[in-house]
C-alpha cells in the first residue's frame, strides 16, 4: 500500500431509481430513497477515496458503519456521497461519510474500512464452505 495521507476525499453519485427505493429492497413500504442504498454509496465513496492508493491485490472491506438517514429523497432524484479519510491505524481506515441529494444533507455518519489482500482473504471466506 502506498503511503495514505489523512483528509483525501472520494465521492460517489447515484440516480434514485425504482430499484434504490426502500419498498423495493425490502428496508421499509415507501417509494423513497432506501438507507441500505445510502450506506452502499457511502461505502462506495470511502472506496474511491483510496482507490489510488492500493497495490497489486490490496483491496478493503467494510468492518464498522455508523450512520444517520436524516432526510428523505425521492425517486428520480441524484445523491452524492462524500467520504473523508479522517484516520489510519495500520491497516485500518476511518472516513467521514455524507450524503446529499439535490435539496440537501440526507445522512451522515463513520465508516471503518480494513486493507486486506482479495486473495488471501476470499480463500479464507470459502473455507467456511468446507
Amino acid at each position: 500500500m502506498k503511503t495514505i495521507l489523512r483528509n483525501i476525499t472520494g465521492a460517489a453519485e447515484s440516480a434514485v431509481l425504482k430499484d434504490k427505493l426502500a419498498s423495493a429492497v425490502g428496508s421499509g413500504s415507501l417509494d423513497v430513497y432506501s438507507t441500505p442504498s445510502m450506506v452502499a454509496l457511502m461505502e462506495k465513496s470511502a472506496c474511491e477515496c483510496i482507490a489510488d492508493y492500493l497495490e497489486d491485490d490490496e483491496t478493503t472491506v467494510g468492518t464498522e458503519l455508523n450512520i444517520k438517514h436524516l432526510s428523505a429523497t425521492p425517486e428520480g432524484m441524484t445523491v452524492r456521497a462524500e467520504a473523508e479519510l479522517t484516520a489510519v491505524n495500520g491497516r485500518e481506515l476511518t472516513f467521514s461519510v455524507k450524503a446529499y441529494d439535490e435539496s440537501g444533507l440526507i445522512g451522515e455518519g463513520t465508516h471503518k474500512r480494513f486493507l486486506v489482500y482479495g486473495k488471501k482473504f476470499t480463500e479464507k471466506a470459502k473455507a467456511k464452505i468446507k
